[in-house]
């Protein structure tokens, strides 16, 4: 599903790469304090991001920016022919690009790739296979990377990190196609990146500004919108924990009864929404 929403002069548009249904598993849990009741206490999760079940629903989709003398795309999910174990470990063979064609953004056409982080599910259509090789899906494009995140990860020694990188980064740096960014990093008059660290070292979100009118697009600093309600509650795969929440709360109650769009990386469909008070807490309403 594509889903646009107008900024001033800035459209942005979400391209659906998969939504993946996430039941609860007291072993294995996505969120280990989202069971179906502590969800039944914010009814406005349903329908569109718990399904009747107690499940949780998680979009991963790019967000693709147009702005004056700009065309940029936000993280780029999982690609195809990159098989993972939140996957099953079988590779993905979508209409991702021929998508992106349709909606008038060949990929020629991008100018900008910003990596929120470099997660598998946020830097897989970096690169594209071409025989048995690797090679820059975007090849017009300066690939923005944080400098923090990119240190932080390629001192790793995880075969699971190390195959990440050598599938969707490296190729773009041996193109000569990354910039490594400050966290603050202005992309153009009306794009920013803003720093949100937590779930990984040098996270950020990005900021649209234009003409009084304001959208944050929110990475990984939370995955699903029941996170607003609980800010605490953290996925295993928050490299600091106590950070992440720290940056949640302050995001929630900062953006909270504000006049700026929520997009959320991760959100199912619709996807946006404003942050609204309600007593001492908060909710997400679409």
């Amino acid at each position: 599903m594509v889903l646009t929403w107008r900024i001033g002069e800035v459209t942005i548009t979400r391209l659906l790469e998969v939504e993946l249904v996430t039941p609860y598993d007291a072993e294995r849990p996505f969120l280990a304090e989202a069971t179906p009741q502590e969800l039944r206490s914010m009814p406005w999760l349903y329908p569109h991001f718990v399904t009747p079940e107690g499940a949780l629903r998680i979009s991963v989709h790019a967000l693709l920016i147009e702005a004056p003398g700009v065309r940029a795309i936000i993280d780029t999910c999982f690609g195809n022919d990159k098989p993972h174990a939140l996957l099953n470990r079988q590779p993905l063979q979508t209409r991702f690009l021929q998508e992106m064609a349709e909606i008038g953004w060949p990929r020629e056409t991008v100018d900008i790739v910003v990596c929120t982080h470099l997660h598998v599910d946020h830097v897989g259509w970096n690169t594209m296979k071409d025989g048995d090789r690797w090679i820059p899906t975007f090849p017009n494009a300066r690939y923005l990377i944080g400098r923090e995140e990119w240190g932080h990860w390629s001192a790793q020694q995880s075969k699971w990190s190390a195959r990440i990188l050598e599938e969707s980064v490296r190729p773009v740096q041996d193109a000569g196609l990354v910039d490594l960014v400050e966290t603050d990093h202005r992309i153009s008059n009306e794009i920013r990146l803003t720093p949100t660290i937590g779930h990984t070292p040098g996270h950020v979100s990005v900021l649209i500004e234009s003409m009084g009118e304001r959208a944050i697009i929110t990475g990984d600093l939370m995955h699903h919108p029941c996170q607003v309600t609980r800010p605490e509650w953290c996925p295993s795969f928050d490299s600091d924990p106590d950070e992440a929440r720290r940056t949640r709360l302050k995001f929630v109650s900062d953006n909270a009864d504000q006049p700026v769009l929520i997009i959320g990386t991760h959100f199912a469909a619709p996807t946006a929404g404003r942050i609204r008070r309600t007593g001492d807490a908060f909710r997400f309403q679409i």
